[in-house]
């Protein structure tokens, strides 16, 4: 189960508008969590770089072209330091051979055991979905399953909603991230492997809604790719854990494989410790690897090394688990959103770098971050996965890194110079949002500063303010036109382009960004919420000073019953606001922590909030009222009549933006 992409800075974005008035209002440094900061200097400083030479799988193994190993290996030792990350290991393979394996770091940072890539199990997270589509095509090899059949001709206990008449949710829908489903990641993840419910169970209670056509956009879904799984487990009247442990997992040699929960007591003990930067040894612990639905990766384990053996059977298309046909579809464009851009395979990612194309996956629990990288036309892949999220959940980009330099080491590594296009580009200007943002749970907050802003430039370029890339150091970015709609990195291989109101990114093809109206932004939303939280403060600090001041002049007796009625009211409601604020404030000091908190669903103060603002909610409707009487009894002179009005509409913008955002409930 992934994050897919922003994983480590999903949650963080959660809070920054509101902390950013707590801390500017408060008077103190504003230093929102930012999802993916990068390492700052001091922190990098500071890091404690795990000691450890790493444990080579083979001794004598040949290297990857004699420097791809050594610049690899810097990389990695580099990574670890820098990003404050324990442990990782790193396995390349060409022509049908393992040339490259080692482990850096510690699997367990209090008991000091090394990584070894042959023996420490690492948590796969959405790496193993690459294992749940050769299942899935196994059974429409065997013709109990059809790529484009109604998915819910194969359920029986439940059944997929008819959002779409005439538009069925399909196989070939799942396999591509296709299938429409809202994204629902809140509560998905559970601590202990025992708490998990069964995969069919879990599915029928959780079905989210369709909120697209299928086969009209790819939107990366994690529920679709349960789904799947769920069907082969169907079919085949066998646990899927069962099913890929018999016809994937063995017939690949990857014994140190499984998607098992609980898992065999021998890969347990050999099991990597999860991490984030932090506690007394300079990391805490993380958990919240588990859950129900297995296919996409949650509780699935595996070394290094057998996912090397997955790379080189796909590479060699030796016909141990999947003929080679159902290798090339795995392998080959099935969906795009775009033509002019990499699209995507079976649950596997296209990508060009270097003049070359790429297939990918990553993967991102709590505290374990993965990603593989095939190089079909050079017979090259390359896995990489690290035990801690590294600051500010850097992990995520760092095994992007692993994977973009060994396709530099094959390829040309510079940037493609292409012949310009002068059309405007004024009707690209305006801001975006990803299509992976909920419609109904309170992680929709993420596109307050999840959106992408664009904005034309001179010379018919663009520039581009948000999260388009995973590098850290990425600010803004400027954008060259080849042609009408299609750009270019200025200096960089990325591409983006324009189609039918969205923004595309050549580097994710398994998301979409949506134009949004004016009155959808996100930077209108945000000011909105940082001046009504404002003046709530304000009310909270100044209401009771007012009253303090008036009990020491003898002036409160007589006051009229209603007025300190609506006093009392108008208090409650801006500290009830307050408080939501303050625990999003305090949830965000270390964003890899509120990333794992809304994956489990555990923390009180993430509870807290939607509840917070349910109760704000009434007290801002009752304040509104009291607003009206206060000018037509009199309660106050005009100018605490003034300041009272104000808090008063402050109370509903607030919690109704909140609303919007899906943070209210109970």
């Amino acid at each position: 189960m992934t994050n897919r992409r922003r994983s480590g800075r999903i949650l963080a974005l959660l809070s920054a508008p509101l902390l950013g008035a707590l801390l500017v209002l408060g008077g103190g440094p504003a230093q929102a969590a930012a999802g993916h900061g990068a390492p700052t200097e001091a922190g990098a400083r500071k890091a404690e770089a795990p000691a450890g030479a790493g444990v080579p799988a083979k001794a004598g193994a040949p290297a990857a072209g004699g420097s791809l190993a050594a610049d690899v290996d810097t990389l990695v030792r580099g990574q670890l330091a820098a990003y404050r990350i324990p442990g990782a290991a790193v396995v390349i393979v060409q022509d049908g051979r393992q040339v490259f394996a080692k482990g850096y770091g510690y699997a367990d940072v209090a008991a000091r055991t090394p990584v070894d890539p042959e023996r420490t199990g690492f948590f796969l997270a959405s790496d193993a979905k690459l294992l749940t589509a050769i299942a899935v095509l196994q059974q429409v090899e065997k013709g109990r399953l059809d790529l484009d059949t109604d998915v819910n001709r194969y359920l029986k206990s439940f059944t997929i909603a008819d959002t779409y008449p005439g538009r069925p949710v399909t196989l070939r829908a799942l396999l591509t991230h296709t299938a429409g489903f809202d994204p629902d990641i809140l509560g998905q993840a559970v601590t202990e492997p025992g708490a998990a419910r069964p995969l069919g169970e879990s599915l029928a209670a959780h079905q989210p809604r369709r909120v697209r056509p299928p086969g009209t956009v790819a939107s990366y879904d994690n529920y679709g790719v349960a789904l799947a799984g769920y069907l082969v487990e169907t079919v085949t009247g066998t646990p899927f854990a069962q099913y890929v442990d018999r016809s994937v997992l063995r017939p690949l040699g990857m014994r140190s494989t499984s998607f098992a929960q609980p898992h065999p007591a021998a890969l347990d003990a050999r099991l990597a410790h999860g991490y984030r930067p932090g506690g007394d040894e300079g990391q805490t612990g993380e958990n919240g690897q588990y859950g129900s639905w297995s296919p996409t990766g949650a509780g699935t384990v595996g070394t290094a090394a057998d996912m090397g053996r997955l790379l080189r059977a796909l590479l060699a298309d030796d016909g141990r688990v999947l003929s080679p046909a159902s290798v090339r579809a795995l392998t080959h464009r099935q969906f795009g959103n775009d033509p002019r851009l990499p699209g995507l395979g079976y649950l596997l990612e296209e990508r060009e770098r270097g003049g070359q194309r790429m297939l990918v996956k990553d993967g991102d629990l709590p505290g374990f971050h993965g990603n593989l990288a095939l190089l079909p036309e050079r017979s090259v892949g390359v896995y990489v996965v690290y035990n801690g999220d590294g600051t500010d959940g850097s992990a995520a980009w760092a095994g992007q890194e692993v994977a973009d330099r060994v396709a530099d080491h094959f390829g040309t590594a510079r940037t493609v110079r292409q012949s310009r296009s002068h059309a405007d580009v004024g009707r690209y200007a305006g801001t975006y949002r990803s299509t992976r943002t909920s419609s109904h749970e309170l992680t929709r907050l993420t596109a307050l500063t999840g959106a992408v802003t664009v904005r034309a430039g001179a010379g018919a370029t663009l520039v581009t303010s948000g999260p388009l890339t995973r590098d850290p150091d990425a600010g803004e970015l400027r954008w060259v036109q080849l042609s009408p709609g299609l750009f270019q990195e200025e200096g960089g291989q990325d591409r983006i382009a324009f189609r039918d109101g969205r923004l595309l990114v050549a580097t994710d093809a398994s998301v979409a960004y949506e134009r949004l109206s004016w009155y959808a932004s996100p930077a209108l939303h945000t000011w909105a919420l940082v001046a009504a939280l404002a003046v709530l403060v304000l009310a909270v600090l100044a209401l009771p000073v007012g009253a303090l001041v008036r009990g020491v002049r003898g002036r409160s007796a007589g006051r009229p019953a209603g007025a300190r009625v609506a006093g009392a009211l108008l208090w409650t409601t801006a500290a009830l606001c307050t408080a939501a604020a303050a625990c999003f404030l305090f949830l965000s000091t270390d964003s890899n922590a509120l990333n794992r908190a809304v994956m489990v669903n555990d923390s009180p103060l993430l509870t807290a909030v939607p509840r917070l603002l349910t109760l704000a909610l009434a007290g801002a409707c009752a304040t509104a009222v009291c607003a009206v009487l206060a000018w037509r009894k009199g309660w106050w002179r005009p100018v605490g009549r003034i300041g009272y009005t104000l808090a008063a509409l402050a109370a509903p913008v607030f919690v109704g933006v909140c609303a919007v955002y899906r943070v209210l409930g109970w």
